[in-house]
């Protein structure tokens, strides 16, 4: 097969053939040998734009115009928090609780104390409950009998005129008193200021004895002896039951002696009867009732349970003579 070459190098031999025309002067060899070889770039630049025609050019590919869609967006980093340990979990912010703003109190109305002499004594009042200035509780009337001998007053076994005067002239307010209040001591022994003693000293009560009465049993003090406390005195509120309003209304009344190893003395029996009697009458009537008499086990709050006065004290009688 002919290529472009072999033409271009035939053509470029027969016109190397035909005679040339006469010239000033003939070539010399270099000049020949230049010629050549420029003949032959000649006809290699030629082959190669022919073979570049013959070749057909792949056309350029349009560009494409770049969409919005196609854009590569980076990818977001993750929102997802690095796992923390269970004990170094941060915990939620807590709610906000709306504060509630609390209503004002009304000033509690302080009312004098009509007692004196009440030291650290709790006054006791019910709220809306107007009462009217204390007046004294009438003292005892006394039994008299006429004797074809003369005028004589009733006979008392324990509560000596000293007793008795010491009971009537304490400054005793109308309703104050609504129960009265039987104890043991729990001691096989002792006396009023055995007591006051141990209450103010081993137990930091201020104002002493607890009971406002105490009626021995023959080993501090005599056998059925009544000894009266600065609480009745000076009308201060008790401090032999578990509850600061009942001590407020009731009178306590202890009997030296562990009544659950023993029984209290025929002696202590009559002298606290003398004595509740005599109590009834000077405090006066609530709502139209005597003051109530209880043993301690059954007026102590049911938070404190005490077995006061004793298993073995007579709580029949008791209940007998005076409900």
């Amino acid at each position: 097969m002919f290529t472009p070459r072999f033409f271009v190098a035939t053509l470029l031999l027969g016109v190397a053939l035909l005679p040339s025309p006469p010239r000033a002067s003939a070539l010399t060899e270099e000049e020949k040998q230049k010629a050549f070889v420029q003949s032959q770039q000649n006809a290699d630049s030629n082959g190669s734009a022919a073979s570049q025609e013959k070749t057909p050019t792949p056309s350029p590919t349009p560009a494409k115009k770049k969409s919005k869609k196609s854009k590569a967006k980076p990818k977001p980093a993750s929102k997802k928090r690095p796992s923390q340990p269970a004990s170094e979990e941060t915990p939620r912010r807590p709610e906000p609780t709306p504060v509630k703003t609390p209503m004002p109190e009304p000033a509690p109305t302080v009312t004098p104390t009509p007692f004196p002499n009440q030291g650290n004594a709790v006054i006791v009042e019910k709220s809306g409950e107007a009462e009217e200035e204390p007046t004294p509780a009438p003292v005892p009337e006394k039994r008299n009998w006429w004797w074809p001998f003369g005028h004589s007053e009733q006979h008392y076994k324990y509560l000596s005129r000293s007793v008795r005067n010491a009971i009537d002239n304490a400054n005793v307010a109308r309703h104050r008193w609504r129960y009265i209040v039987v104890h043991n001591s729990g001691t096989q022994q002792g006396n009023a200021k055995a007591f006051d003693y141990y209450h103010r000293h081993v137990r930091k009560m201020p104002n002493g004895l607890a009971y406002h009465f105490v009626i021995g049993n023959g080993t501090s003090s005599g056998n059925g002896a009544i000894e009266i406390g600065p609480r009745w005195t000076g009308q201060i509120n008790g401090g032999h039951v578990h509850s600061d309003y009942l001590n407020s209304i009731a009178l306590g009344i202890c009997l030296v002696g562990d009544y659950n190893r023993d029984k209290p003395t025929r002696e202590q029996l009559e002298a606290l009867d003398e004595l509740i009697q005599y109590l009834r009458k000077r405090v006066g009537k609530t709502d139209h009732q005597l003051a109530i008499v209880k043993p301690h086990r059954d007026i102590n709050p049911p938070r404190w349970p005490t077995d006061c006065p004793g298993d073995r004290f007579p709580y029949g009688w008791l209940h007998s003579h005076f409900d």
